[in-house]
């Protein structure tokens, strides 16, 4: 492989990294912006007995839900600082 071949391999990859790195931060704004899709809170308990296994399981896949969106909001701001 020639040294010109080299340079020209390092130039592409350079460019796709400022591409990539345009990508991530018109994600990270539209994550600011609130313009992902958002989580309904589950409805407010009752009391009633029989709806108490339904309310724990719309809890838990809330929880679960905004965990991931953290995570991701996360993910984004990592790769964001060592790009």
């Amino acid at each position: 492989m020639s040294q010109h071949n080299l340079y020209a391999i390092i130039r592409q990859q350079q460019e796709q990294l400022v591409a990539m790195k345009a990508q991530l931060q018109v994600l990270a704004k539209r994550r600011v912006r609130g313009t992902g899709a958002a989580v309904a809170r589950p409805q407010v308990f009752d009391g009633t007995p029989a709806e108490v296994s339904g309310f724990v399981t719309a809890c838990r896949l809330y929880i679960r839900m905004k965990m991931r969106e953290i995570i991701v909001e996360e993910q984004i701001q990592w790769i964001l600082s060592y790009v």
